[in-house]
């Protein structure tokens, strides 16, 4: 579990084959790796993986080919940042909100607006995810947990500070770049127990 609290913003080092379908990708974070382990999670750009090795601040991970099919991170290259965070401890603060590392959908840059103090950001979103998605709502982009300013059918936007423009990858993203969407899943749990309340009513 996570909370969309980015800790560093790492670099992506090199993505190796392994010949099945999968990879292997090495990433830079000296900070997340400072107290890292084989077997713990980081997320990176919002997908959890698991650690498989850690040498001198760059950490491997095995990436299946579902997760490159069903992410963004695919389409990184070796020099990419990338948004890292280790997962949360039992007794650390919730600053974001909570985050799986399970993403939803790809979505997509559609435009930018710079402001004098911040930007506004929107993206499009994939088919079925707008349900939920609401105004002043959470969202996870890449692994950033944002507020969703404002909504539509097939996309929603966010506001920008300086402070994630600057310590984020999002502050580098162009328009029609891909990023992971996570919703909140406690939206997808309400979902589930109303369906199921409608369908025991009906019998």
């Amino acid at each position: 579990m996570f909370t969309g609290i980015v800790e560093e913003l790492g670099e992506i080092v090199r993505s190796t084959e392994t010949g099945d379908d999968s990879a292997l990708v090495a990433i830079r974070g000296p900070l997340v790796t400072s107290d890292a382990r084989h077997g713990d999670s980081i997320a990176v750009n919002g997908v959890c993986l698991t650690v498989v090795d850690v040498d001198g601040g760059v950490f491997t991970a095995d990436v299946m080919g579902e997760t490159l099919r069903r992410t963004a991170l695919g389409a990184l290259r070796p020099g990419d940042p990338v948004n890292l965070e280790r997962a949360a401890a039992l007794n650390s603060r919730l600053g974001g909100h909570l985050v799986q590392g399970h993403v939803d959908g790809v979505g997509e840059i559609v435009a930018r607006e710079p402001a004098a103090q911040w930007e506004t950001v929107r993206f499009r979103l994939p088919a079925g995810l707008a349900r939920y998605v609401v105004e002043k709502g959470s969202i996870t982009v890449d692994g950033v947990s944002l507020t969703v300013a404002e909504v539509g059918d097939d996309w929603f936007s966010v506001g920008l500070i300086p402070t994630t423009l600057k310590l984020t990858a999002l502050g580098t993203k162009r328009i029609g770049d891909p990023v992971n969407l996570e919703v909140d899943v406690l939206a997808k749990y309400v979902e589930r127990l109303l369906g199921g309340r409608s369908a025991g009513g009906a019998r």
